[in-house]
Formats: C-alpha cells, structure tokens, sequence
C-alpha cells in the first residue's frame, strides 16, 4: 500500500460516492482571503446568553465531568418534555420518549439509521439542507428529492409527494421553518402532508431546529396533528435559538420503540452528550422566552432589512418567514450560482453560498444567512448593488 490510488480503493464505495459539501468546498474558498463580509455560515452572531455560560462554568467548578445516561440527564429530558408540551400540545415520557444527542445532526444521523434497511427510499425536499441526501445514503437507502418551487414560496406540496411516493418509500423527512429559504408551512399544508403520511403509512423525521425563529405567524409542528406524534420522530436542539452551537445539544422526541431503536445506535457511538453542555441546556430552558425573544426581534430586523435591500435592487427573493436566511434569484444574469458568488467574491468580498449546494434545484439562487450583524448586512447589500451593476 504505497500510493494514494491503493488507499483510495479501500475506503467504502458509499463514502466514495458522496460529494464534499459545497457549503465547506465554497468557504474553503472564502478562507483564503481576508476583510471578507460573510453572509454564509448559519451561525448565529450572538455570544450565549451569560447565565448559560455561567451555568456550564459552575458545573465545571463542581466537579460534574462525568459521563451521564445513554439518554441523557433526566433533569435535562424532563424540562425538554415540559418545553415541548408548552410549544405544541404534546406531551412526551422523559423516561423513554426523550433522547440527548450532540446536536441536532447527530439526532438527525441516529433517526435515519434506525429506519432504514438497505433500498429503503426516503423522500425529502429541496432546497433543503446538505446533510439530508448524504445521511440517506450512508444508511443504504434511497434519497428521493421532491422539488419545490420559489413560485409556491418554496412550500412542499402533497401533491409534490403523491409524485415521488413508491410502495419501497419509508420515511418522510421535513425541515420547516427551512434551511436555506426561510420557508414555513402553514397548518392547512402540515395537516396535508400529515394525511398523506398516514395514507402510505410513513414514519415521519421532523427536523424543526429553526422551530422558534419565525417573524410573522407561529410556527405549527405536524405532532400536533392527531395521529402524528405516533409515527414522527422530532429533532430539535439548542444550537439556533439560543445561539449555542458549540455547545452540540440536540434531542429527540419519539415514541419508545422508536427512541429506543435510536438509543441503541447513540450508545455505540457517541455514548452520551457532554456533560457541561447538558447541564448548561437545563439553564438554558429556564428562561428561554427572554432570551429567544431577544434575538428573534434582532433577526426579525435583519430579515425586513435584506428583505427590502434585495427587492430593490430588483433580485427577486420571496420574504423569509422563518430561520435566518433570503434566498435569493439571481438567474436574471445568465451565470450559474456557483460563478456569480465566486464573481462577487472575487470583485466585492462578499460571501454568500451558491444555491446548488442545496440541491440541483437551487441553482440561478444564492443563500445569504441574516445571522450576522446589521451592520455587517448593510455592507454587504451595498457591494451587492455594486456588483450587479456591472453584470
């Protein structure tokens, strides 16, 4: 074994096979320069709320640097029930409901695995978020992308899925509000989407990490559609809302067997959550109104901001109603995604992330993630404007 060709033949097909993110390939890119005005990363810009961070200091300063359940402190799974029933209606054991991951990903990993048997096909929609089709994969089962349209506000449709459903379709699984549109779906579309799961018998995977940022109605959860809590498995964490992503607190929330099903591949692989981090997400759920409320109102700000900017300029970008993110049109210059951002990296310094890197669907569309300071966006809109006058 001599060589790299020697090597490269022993890694698993599987992985051969997936492509490297193209949100990491583009900011690779990005790091090579320097004074770049960033609108890429889906990172907030807050610092974490201090009593959060004291909270994981104290329990340093105690000594609590040990490993705890499989599932997770109970302490911290109880007031993850009492969250969640407040949010939805929903109520979930702490005992056997409720699972600790590293964040959300990992949850979104562990649910995969624990539903798919090779050939199994998972439907799922796009734009939509890069890990979705890879994780499929690496299971062995199918990626079925459903495409949605910026005509539609990029809303999934049932009649969208009834397309793309086979009797081999197992799982359907959703990211609403979305990453990278900013999409969210009212309750008449969840209450569709939820009959035609239950009609084809489908087990739902409900990623709703962005659940609390949304600027003009509530968000609606399909486990609050009778018959849904059954057969969904909801993802949810810690990293948007309250701006801990270093943090890598995630959870579940499922029905036993299915929870179970899931605990058997985390205690394998990941054995349990941190510590410092599972005892910093206990404070955090304690005054999670103030501190969400806070930063949403600050993004909500951001987005009318960007929002408007965009739509003078004259690039079209239907207005995010959710997460932090405007995806925006720019097949109106004949480029594609992928060379108008590295044209404005290269004359302007502004990043932004080719809508491809979401699907084939998004190209003619740029990500740009509000995230970041005012300031910062402010900017940013007026290197864009720059830009595009000489296009």
């Amino acid at each position: 074994m001599n060589d790299s060709k020697s090597l490269h033949s022993h890694i698993a097909q599987t992985v051969r096979d997936i492509p490297r993110s193209g949100i990491r390939d583009f900011f690779e890119i990005v790091s090579t320069r320097e004074g770049v005005i960033s609108l890429g990363i889906g990172e907030p810009d807050f610092v974490t709320p201090l009593h959060i961070r004291e909270a994981a200091i104290q329990a340093l300063e105690r000594g609590v640097t040990s490993y705890t359940s499989n599932m997770g402190l109970l302490s911290l799974r109880r007031g993850i029930s009492k969250y969640i029933e407040k949010k939805t209606g929903i109520t979930y054991n702490p005992e056997d409901e409720v699972l600790i991951t590293v964040g959300v990903s990992e949850g979104l990993d562990l649910a995969i695995r624990a539903l798919i048997d090779p050939g199994d096909e998972v439907l799922y929609h796009e734009p939509g978020y890069v890990s979705y089709n890879p994780l499929i994969a690496l299971a062995y089962g199918k990626p079925v992308a459903v495409e949605t349209k910026k005509e539609n506000g990029f809303r999934l449709t049932r009649a969208e899925l009834e397309e793309k459903v086979t009797p081999k379709t197992k799982v359907l699984l959703l990211n609403y509000p979305n990453n990278p549109t900013g999409a969210i779906l009212p309750q008449k579309d969840i209450e569709e989407i939820a009959a035609f799961a239950i009609e084809h018998d489908l087990i739902v995977v409900t990623d709703e990490i962005y659940d609390e940022l949304t600027y003009d109605r509530k968000h609606f959860s399909i486990i609050s559609v009778p018959g849904m809590r059954e057969r969904t498995i909801y993802l949810h964490g810690f990293s948007k809302a309250w701006a801990m992503t270093g943090f890598r607190m995630g959870f579940t929330c499922a029905p036993p067997e299915l929870t179970e099903a899931m605990m058997k591949i985390h205690q394998y692989s990941m054995l349990c959550a941190p510590v410092l981090s599972q005892e910093a997400s206990i404070e955090a759920l304690k005054h999670a109104d103030k501190d969400i409320a806070f930063m949403t109102a600050e993004y909500k700000k951001r987005r009318d901001f960007i929002h408007a900017s965009f739509k003078e300029m004259g690039l079209p970008c239907i207005r995010p109603e959710g997460a932090f993110y405007a995806f925006v049109d720019i097949s109106q210059f004949g480029m594609t995604a992928h060379e108008f951002s590295l044209k404005l990296l290269d004359e302007q310094n502004v990043a932004c992330v080719p809508g491809t890197a979401f699907g084939a669907c998004g190209e003619g569309f740029i990500r740009c993630s509000y995230a970041t300071s005012l300031d910062e966006i402010k900017k940013a809109m007026v290197c864009i404007a720059r830009f595009i006058k000489t296009l």
